[in-house]
């Protein structure tokens, strides 16, 4: 059984058992969390897609750990105009484990 959850702004196929990264959530390392927007759900052949959520849907997880992603560095350059400008940035997430899936 997997389901597509939206969260963070962007969307997830996830299934049971399944270690994720998504944007940061507030909430304790360990701590059981309920997603509630699940936009779709499948088991085998069967899928059951929402408009735009699937109504009573849940998507059970625990919080496994908060981090930073690797740096994206950022260089900006204009040829002859002696303009060079460097910068980075280090994404937050929070690792999720997922549990049970309640369509």
């Amino acid at each position: 059984m997997y389901a597509v959850i939206k969260t963070g702004g962007k969307q997830y196929r996830v299934a049971s058992g399944e270690k994720i990264k998504v944007e940061q959530i507030a909430a304790d390392v360990g701590q059981e969390i309920v997603i509630d927007q699940v936009l779709a759900v499948g088991n085998g052949a069967e899928l059951k897609v929402g408009t735009p959520l699937v109504s009573g849907a849940t998507v059970k997880a625990t919080v496994v750990a908060h981090g930073k992603h690797d740096k994206v560095r950022i260089f900006k350059m204009r040829r002859r105009k002696h303009y060079q400008k460097r910068q980075g940035h280090r994404q937050q997430f929070t690792e999720l484990q997922i549990g049970a899936i309640a369509a």
